[in-house]
């Protein structure tokens, strides 16, 4: 995160000795109290901070020292970086609010850097009221331009974030009247500069000169952020200042209306009329002071959309016109929110204003606070709305994925409003392959954000693309890695052998249906694609990259949201076809280190839950499942998800889950599973050791004794092969690749399910209890609870063999 100098900095700050650290203190309070505060007060002050905020726990000052800091920072005679490195200092230990409060001067700055230390220490919303009624007088009293402070608001802005209800009715109505001052009549002069005199000696003060726009036009209306000056005056750096809290005002304080008497008594119909004569006339001076802001704020907002349409003669400032365009689109939707007679006049300027942003992909941040705009207030004026969401969620993602900020927010939309995304727009869900492109560009960043936002693309319709589109992300962050390169020349041959051979392939017309699909912006018309086996060997030489790496750290995760999430859908079809897809994609996957394992392990978990809450899954898939499992080379690749379909057919492949189950079926899987056993357990002294878990033996040993006991006519025949398995555990390859504790199992395991099966009906009763064998029942009764059974069945084989049947 920091660079090496800057690490070494913080660990010297963290580790250094407490001798060592008294001798510092002494220093810097010898230093403050020297009449020539110079370079040397300052670097020492600059050291003392970063030793203070660089551990996590808080340090103590000498009293002394702290004292002389709070003088420091009170007193206005002091140079303004020593108050603002005292105060950074207060900040990080604890002190007395009231003690610092008692002794401040009355100075604007001074004021502002105490009220900082303040709003850190204060514990509850009394200790912060002095500074606030400090702050409202300083704020009603008439101050020449020059006494004005340009750091009340700022102070004012984080108390009220901090306590939203600390002001009351009076003192709200206060600051919106001067807000509205604010905004609406400051200068239209530029501030004056004092310039050389030239060959004159001495200086000389400008004549003030008006200001101009971003397109270098002499400012014919009144002032905001977007008018340019080589200065500016007191009052409209309180306009900028007003204009950046705004939003976060109107959204404490305007939520309930305005609050006066006056106010209360008049209708909404009464409100939204006075606000559309406002509108037209100079009698919004008569509206109470919320209404007034509201009003003028609306105003405001307006003109610097009006503005946002120069061309800027400075990059600068068509960068301040975006921010202008996202922060009025968003205020203008607060208005109309609180005041719906707003939308009517808002909608012109807002459709106006898509329609110029619209395909300028340099405006794309500002396309989703117009889309918010219309989400909330399209309905109420009867606006077609489904061309902006179109290109919202079309293009935006598809052409932009490689913003990050704009990643970030396009998300944190979609998360504010996924009901409303969800009842309303068609295009959301039908746009989950452009959403996930901005994981797959900026994973893990952005993991958090989609555990929560997954859930609401998961449909019955689109269920089983999504899955096949998360296991692809890493395939979908290669080819964007090479679409991003594939336009950039220098970056392309800035790289190595192998990513150019695959940006040949990204540009051959042989490969171009295969990246289509993978790049496709929407829904497609198929689960997946079949040369998919082909894709994975164009991108092979990609599976390192860091970024296809960090992308398929995330997939996980996102897997058992998906599960989570669609095993809630009541639908047989979708079941059926999930079963597929675990079967098809547990070795179909891109080639990435412990990628195949981990995705495996989720399989695994999953189709457990899967088969439990839908047990006919086995029949259903019977002809897929016998493939699987029928074939050892599944084994080598996927042990673990192999184990788990041999454990699930086990413990569900019964007529007491599902009526279709026949004898017929038993057997075939029964068949199948001993094939496999057989090949893998033949005693060979020139045979390499196995390379599966001991795991897999006693599941598959289980399992078909499991099967034996619903079709009785298998026994004598899995008997005969479990008397076997003493030999398999006790041959040479097997002792040399398995412990002691792993052989005991195989073979303790065959000689209990042996005993088991020489009496069928407890085997049938041990190995396969009914479907409500886990109900609460069998854990409350004990008479007839599973364990109690199980300890008769012991003491019978164990310590009564004579009476068994020979």
């Amino acid at each position: 995160m920091y660079s090496a100098p800057t690490e070494s900095l913080i660990k010297q700050a963290r580790e250094i000795k407490e001798d060592e650290l008294q001798k510092f203190y002494g220093r810097v309070f010898k230093l403050l109290h020297s009449k020539d505060q110079g370079g040397d007060t300052v670097d020492s002050l600059q050291r003392l901070h970063l030793i203070l905020s660089a551990t996590k726990y808080s340090r103590e000052l000498p009293s002394d020292l702290a004292s002389k800091l709070q003088t420091v920072l009170c007193s206005s005679s002091s140079p303004e970086q020593l108050q603002l490195l005292s105060s950074s200092i207060l900040r990080e230990i604890s002190l007395s609010v009231h003690s610092l409060w008692s002794n401040v001067s009355q100075d604007s700055r001074t004021i502002s850097y105490v009220a900082s230390v303040v709003l850190s220490q204060a514990g509850n919303k009394e200790e912060v009221m002095p500074v606030c009624h400090h702050l409202l007088k300083s704020l009603e009293s008439r101050l020449s331009e020059a006494q004005m402070s340009k750091h009340t608001l700022p102070i004012l802005s984080k108390m009220i974030s901090v306590y939203p209800d600390i002001l009351t009715d009076d003192q709200v109505n206060v600051v919106s009247r001067k807000m509205v001052d604010w905004l609406r009549y400051a200068s239209m002069q530029q501030g004056a500069s004092v310039s050389s005199g030239g060959f004159f000696s001495g200086q000389r003060a400008r004549q003030p000169a008006p200001l101009m726009e971003v397109d270098g036009v002499v400012t014919g209306d009144f002032f905001t952020v977007l008018c340019v000056g080589q200065s500016y005056t007191e009052d409209q750096w309180m306009n900028m200042y007003t204009f950046s809290m705004i939003r976060s005002w109107l959204l404490t304080f305007d939520a309930g209306g305005t609050s006066n008497a006056e106010s209360d008594d008049r209708s909404e119909v009464d409100s939204s009329v006075m606000s559309m004569v406002s509108a037209t006339s100079s009698s919004s001076r008569l509206l109470p002071p919320k209404e007034r802001l509201r009003e003028k704020t609306f105003e405001y907002c307006q003109r610097l959309i009006e503005q946002s349409d120069r061309k800027a003669l400075k990059r600068t400032d068509t960068e301040l016109q975006k921010a202008c365009i996202v922060e009025s689109v968003s205020i203008m939707d607060i208005i109309c929110g609180e005041d719906p007679s707003y939308v009517y006049r808002a909608f012109p300027c807002i459709k106006a204003l898509y329609g110029r942003l619209n395909g300028d992909l340099a405006y794309s941040r500002a396309l989703i606070p117009i889309a918010q705009f219309y989400l909330n207030h399209s309905e109420m004026a009867a606006v077609d709305s489904e061309a902006v969401f179109r290109q919202l969620f079309g293009h935006c993602p598809a052409e932009q994925f490689n913003e990050p900020m704009l990643a970030f927010e396009f998300i944190q939309f979609c998360l504010l409003n996924t009901s409303t995304l969800q009842a309303r727009v068609t295009t959301y869900r039908q746009s989950f392959p452009n959403l996930l492109k901005l994981l797959a560009w900026n994973s893990p960043g952005l993991i958090s954000e989609f555990v929560e936002l997954l859930p609401s693309l998961v449909a019955s319709d689109t269920a089983i693309e999504l899955l096949h589109t998360i296991l692809d992300l890493p395939c979908l962050a290669a080819a964007l890695d090479l679409q991003h390169r594939s336009s950039d020349r220098t970056s392309w041959d800035q790289q190595g052998a192998k990513v150019a051979a695959c940006l040949d392939a990204f540009r051959q017309p042989f490969y171009r249906g295969l990246f289509l699909y993978i790049l496709r912006p929407e829904v497609g018309t198929g689960d997946t694609i079949d040369r998919l086996r082909v894709l994975h060997g164009i991108l092979a030489d990609m599976a390192d990259s860091p970024r296809v790496v960090r992308c398929a750290q995330v997939i996980p995760v996102l897997l058992h949201v998906y599960f989570n999430t669609v095993i809630q859908i009541s639908d047989e079809k979708l079941m059926n076809q999930l079963m597929l897809v675990l079967l098809e994609r547990s070795g179909l996957l891109y080639n990435i280190r412990t990628f195949h394992a981990e995705v495996q392990r989720v399989f695994s978990t999953h189709l457990q839950t899967l088969c439990k809450l839908h047990p006919s899954l086995i029949v259903d898939q019977s002809r897929e499942l016998l493939d699987f499992v029928g074939s050892p080379s599944n084994i080598y690749s996927k042990e673990d998800f192999y184990t788990h379909v041999v454990w699930v057919i086990g413990e569900y492949l019964s007529v007491s889950y599902d009526t279709r189950c026949s004898v017929e079926l038993i057997t075939s899987f029964f068949e199948s599973l001993e094939a496999v056993l057989f090949e893998i357990t033949q005693v060979r002294q020139s045979a390499s050791p196995p390379s599966f878990s001991p795991r897999l033996i006693t599941v598959l040993m289980t399992t078909l004794a499991k099967l034996a006991t619903r079709s009785q006519d298998l026994i004598p025949r899995v008997s005969l092969f479990l008397s076997k398995m003493r030999l398999f555990a006790r041959s040479a390859p097997v002792t040399a690749c398995y412990s002691e504790e792993d052989s005991e199992e195989i073979i303790t395991r065959a000689h209990e399910l042996i005993n088991l099966l020489k009496l069928p009906n407890v085997a049938q009763f041990v190995l396969a209890p009914s479907a409500g064998g886990d109900g609460p029942r069998w854990h409350r009764d004990t008479n007839t609870s599973l364990p109690q059974s199980m300890r008769t069945i012991s003491t019978l084989l164990h310590r009564h063999s004579s009476v068994l049947p020979t």
